[in-house]
């Protein structure tokens, strides 16, 4: 092959090299745009009957299947109410990701930021496989009308997650698929579904599984229930006070937070009983982390007297001194 058809063959790769990636942004262009269409339409929707589900407890479960696969069984069998069926309309998991919920995710590792000037500062701290130019992140941050910020990629990001955080009104849920009704399939498929991820099987008409279904979904939500022990009485096992890492943090001073907000302040140590403890009662301070069905006991701090104390107290009257002694009358010659 000589230099001529060496050139040519180099032009035509590098051709071909560029419409493949002028594709791949026009694509990733239309991508945003849809996304942004998408969710402009979802906040201006109004139609449809909705309905509301009051806010009770320290966690909820939401239910969400096809048709006659076994909800409102499966909520009375746990709850033990009575659960009437609606005819609420189905929504899809894809619906799901539209309206912006993210199930068994975590939020991106992207930092982003909008500012007034400078322009589009990228860069990134981990090497990009899904998005490999600059020219495609200003090409998305275009659609958005968006010509000054700060763009920091911790992570190898897809274009999916840079338009999430982008939006920025995506919530992040975890979620358990429950396979009901395994009583009327084979061996072989239960197990395939059994270990599939984030999956568990159960049977409502045999009630198989219903315990661990329940274990699980505690687990899901991370829940940490610790009760009080006054000073001197039994701890209180009928009202625990529920922590959360979702909502706070599980420690001992945000233990003390859930009594009371001054109760850090007064606070010398704490009585810990329970699988956080090394020893039975062991002395913590702010930073132990409790864990589920511990029990605390808070110590606070005994308030000094004023003058000391036994024979170290002081006299309430200040001591007689020669000087402010009264003068007496002088006698009479």
């Amino acid at each position: 092959m000589g230099i001529v058809e060496r050139i040519k063959e180099t032009e035509a790769e590098n051709g071909s090299d560029a419409e493949e990636q002028s594709y791949r942004v026009s694509s990733w262009s239309a991508q945003s745009k849809d996304c942004k269409a998408q969710n402009t339409t979802l906040r201006a929707s109004k139609s449809g009957d909705g309905f509301e589900v009051t806010k009770y407890g320290h966690g909820r479960v939401a239910l969400i299947g096809f048709p006659s696969v076994g909800k409102s069984t499966l909520l009375t069998m746990l709850t033990g109410t009575n659960s009437e069926a609606a005819s609420y309309e189905f929504t899809t998991l894809r619906e799901l990701e539209a309206v912006g919920l993210r199930l068994n995710k975590r939020p991106p590792q992207i930092y982003f930021k909008k500012k007034k000037t400078g322009g589009i500062s990228f860069n990134t701290t981990a090497p990009l496989t899904h998005i490999d130019e600059k020219k495609l992140c200003y090409q998305i941050l275009h659609e958005y009308k968006i010509h000054n910020a700060e763009v920091l990629f911790r992570e190898d990001a897809t274009v999916d997650d840079f338009i999430d955080v982008i939006e920025g009104n995506r919530k992040y849920i975890k979620c358990v698929y429950v396979y009901n009704k395994i009583d009327v399939v084979g061996i072989d498929d239960v197990d395939r579904l059994a270990r599939q991820p984030n999956s568990i099987v159960i049977s409502c008409n045999l009630k198989l599984n219903l315990d661990r279904l329940l274990a699980r979904m505690w687990d899901e939500m991370g829940l940490v229930r610790v009760y009080s022990k006054p000073q001197g009485q039994q701890p209180d096992f009928d009202e625990p006070f529920v922590l959360s890492a979702d909502r706070g943090g599980c420690t001992v001073e945000d233990f003390c937070n859930h009594v009371h907000r001054t109760l850090v302040k007064d606070m010398k140590y704490a009585l810990v009983w329970g699988t956080s403890a090394r020893h039975y009662p062991q002395n913590c301070g702010l930073i132990h982390r409790l864990e589920d069905e511990d029990v605390v006991q808070i110590v606070k701090k005994k308030k000094r007297e004023e003058g000391g104390r036994g024979r170290f107290k002081t006299h309430s009257n200040p001591p007689t001194r020669i000087a402010d002694g009264e003068k007496k009358a002088p006698l009479k010659q």
